[in-house]
């Protein structure tokens, strides 16, 4: 199984979050992609853009922020976390 951890986070505080989870037989990119898709979807956000520092920190630590400067439109939050907590 594959879990992905996602948080949204104001002023130190945690807003929402959620846990997507994934049994298909898809690679671990792809996992991933569809995750933060799922997540967009569900918390009403634009789709954040994966920068350099965001996939230099996932591939290293299977963690990642994503700030105002990874989304197109403004968003009310000060940055998307997510994690990986199980794989497969």
């Amino acid at each position: 199984m594959f879990r992905l951890w996602a948080k949204i986070w104001h002023e130190n505080h945690l807003i929402k979050d959620m846990v997507v989870e994934n049994s298909s037989d898809d690679t671990r990119t792809h996992k991933v992609f569809q995750a933060v898709e799922d997540i967009s979807v569900s918390f009403d956000l634009p789709k954040p853009l994966w920068l350099e520092k965001n996939v230099n920190e996932f591939k290293k630590s299977a963690h990642t922020r994503f700030y105002q400067d990874s989304f197109i439109e403004d968003v009310d939050f000060d940055y998307l976390e997510i994690q990986i907590i199980e794989e497969d």
